[in-house]
């Protein structure tokens, strides 16, 4: 009787594994699995699960780590008339396989990215309808310029995936009158079966939040851009009002050279960011007047919330020195190395947003972007770093993609 009791017991207990490894199988693929950090006790940190085909449980699993390059990518919302930027916003990402060392993946793996809560651009604005004359590019509705759409596969390069120019707007779906600032992007990578091996939502910041209207008001009350280009016209000789009147936008920068949109302007003529900042300087100090904006606000790093660092803490100089015409926009731009050691620094010769670190790890992967420096004001900022490591902030937890905390070393050691 005894063993007979056993026996039942066995094969329930049996049963019931079965049970749960069926489950763990079918029922949970993109689950996260909780287990504690071996060095750090009570430490919970948050990893993807990986499933391994029918034997359980795989003994690899990944990270992917998501950024955008700038903390605000700017755009226009009407075409119609005066033209600074498109719709161009850049996404990056790196897959890690953990362990002991961690691997950075580029192959073997397909990265995919989309807007949940942003599927469209095409009515948000009248981008698509002046396309052509402005840029000379005839786009299918929801492409930008550079062919990528609101949802697509991001490109492996070198050690990175990138999806370069997704015209995203501030307007989500869900609210498209409403403008929220900071998009959220799902990042997305699969094995070559379709497998799910990792996810992350990252924040796409972008803004059309540049106030021209608040000093531009006249002489038309409703086309501030049109007052531009007659101002313009009064002070240069040009007759560029005329031309947006004949169904022609004025693209800014096919005569100030724009080294963010590759265009390299008419000879003679200041780069566009020198023209603006010389022309403004007089007129007002206040970056927000131009850069989004006093709603915006798209500085909102740990330097401004915690230590009371403003735009010209490191944009030294001000207006005038921005107005430089020996000055390289988007190329001669603040240093970390200009109040940090090398160890803390840019890689010589590379931007913050160029410059590689621990592991082959992009500084942004672990700090975030520019004017959005973790732990940002910004609760979407802080998303990824909370699922990867259980808190706001750096991404600093060894085993966000160590199996075991190292016992020497570190990120700039």
């Amino acid at each position: 009787m005894k063993r007979k009791f056993r026996n039942v017991l066995l094969g329930s207990i049996v049963a019931l594994v079965s049970a749960l490894v069926l489950f763990s199988l079918v029922g949970l693929p993109h689950a996260r699995a909780q287990t504690q950090a071996p060095s750090v006790p009570g430490t919970t940190v948050y990893l993807p699960l990986i499933m391994g085909g029918g034997s359980g449980q795989s003994s690899k699993s990944y990270v992917i780590i998501g950024w955008n390059d700038l903390g605000m990518h700017c755009y226009d919302r009407d075409y119609s008339t005066l033209t600074v930027l498109p719709p161009y916003n850049n996404l990056f990402s790196q897959v890690i396989k953990r362990g002991d060392p961690p691997q950075l993946v580029s192959s073997g793996v397909n990265v995919s990215y989309s807007f949940p809560d942003n599927t469209y651009s095409a009515g948000k604005t009248n981008f698509w309808d002046y396309a052509p004359k402005i840029f000379g590019a005839t786009l299918s509705l929801n492409v930008g310029l550079s062919g990528k759409g609101l949802a697509g596969s991001m490109d492996a390069t070198g050690n990175h995936f990138v999806a370069e120019g997704v015209p995203v707007t501030e307007f989500s779906d869900s609210a498209p009158t409403t403008p929220d600032y900071f998009q959220l992007a799902r990042m997305i990578v699969k094995d070559l079966s379709g497998k799910t091996l990792a996810q992350s939502d990252v924040v796409a910041p972008v803004s059309s939040e540049m106030r021209c209207d608040v000093c531009h008001k006249s002489p038309s009350p409703t086309n501030f851009r049109l007052n531009i280009l007659q101002k313009h016209d009064n002070e240069e000789g040009t007759h560029l009002a005329s031309q947006a009147n004949s169904g022609n936008p004025v693209l800014c920068s096919s005569c100030h050279a724009d080294p963010a949109l590759g265009m390299v302007g008419k000879s003679g003529l200041p780069s566009l960011s020198a023209a603006m900042h010389g022309k403004h300087a007089e007129e007002t100090n206040n970056c927000y007047a131009c850069h989004p904006g006093p709603n915006t606000q798209c500085l909102r790093d740990v330097m401004s919330t915690q230590f009371g660092m403003t735009c010209t803490d490191c944009h030294q100089g001000g207006m005038q020195a921005l107005a430089n015409e020996n000055r390289t926009p988007w190329v001669d731009e603040p240093r970390c190395a200009n109040c940090h050691d090398t160890q803390h620094a840019e890689n010589p010769g590379k931007l913050f947003k160029q410059s590689t670190g621990h592991g082959g790890l992009y500084c942004e992967a672990c700090h975030n972007s520019t004017h959005a420096i973790l732990t940002s004001r910004e609760a979407k900022d802080n998303l990824q770093s909370i699922a990867l490591q259980g808190f706001a902030g750096t991404i600093s937890k060894c085993t966000v993609c160590h199996l075991t905390t190292p016992t020497s070393g570190g990120p700039h050691k």
